[in-house]
């Protein structure tokens, strides 16, 4: 019984598009930081890579691949989703139930897509988050700025009561591994 490290959606589309994400090379080194904690603890590390037919996203194409500065090693587990929900239609709850998880750490891309909805779907199921503070990012939307959308989902999802699990946003550094 332990933790698991989720991290979403790290595709060279999404990170380096046609506008890279805000502060994205710092968030993967410190996801990279973050992942190397979760293996030394002998916990796993899951890849969330999503995936769609045809555009930037599909199977094989250069958007599709990790992005750079990225470490996958052996060991580590990778599941496909089609859906902003990691969950939804994937092997991810029987990956983390083989492992005997109880929590989950999430960081990644984007912050208001399938950071969010997963870890909302994480806390229906009953997990509580270490959701890394830090550890995620976006693009600007024409409303609001990347910084207002990370501080904003920050604080919104720590605020999600009716789940009984709970939210607690943390700097990478501070992350709890157990």
């Amino acid at each position: 019984m332990g933790t698991a490290l989720l991290i979403i959606d790290v595709q060279q589309a999404i990170a380096y598009g046609e506008r890279p994400a805000y502060e994205v090379g710092e968030v993967i080194a410190r996801i990279r930081a973050l992942a190397a904690r979760v293996r030394a603890a002998g916990r796993p590390v899951i890849y969330v890579q999503h995936t769609c037919e045809g555009g930037s996203l599909h199977p094989g194409s250069p958007g599709w691949q990790w992005a750079e500065g990225l470490e996958i090693l052996p060991g580590d587990r990778i599941c496909t989703k089609r859906t902003p929900d990691a969950f939804h239609g994937t092997e991810l709850q029987a990956l983390l139930g083989a492992s005997c998880v109880t929590e989950l750490i999430i960081c990644g891309l984007q912050s208001e897509f399938c950071v969010d909805t997963t870890t909302r779907c994480a806390l229906a199921l009953g997990y509580p988050v270490q959701l890394v503070a830090d550890g995620h990012t976006t693009l600007a939307n024409g409303v609001l700025e990347p910084w207002q959308i990370i501080a904003h989902h920050n604080a919104t999802l720590a605020e999600i009561t009716s789940f009984g699990v709970r939210v607690v946003p943390r700097q990478a550094r501070e992350i709890r591994i157990t």
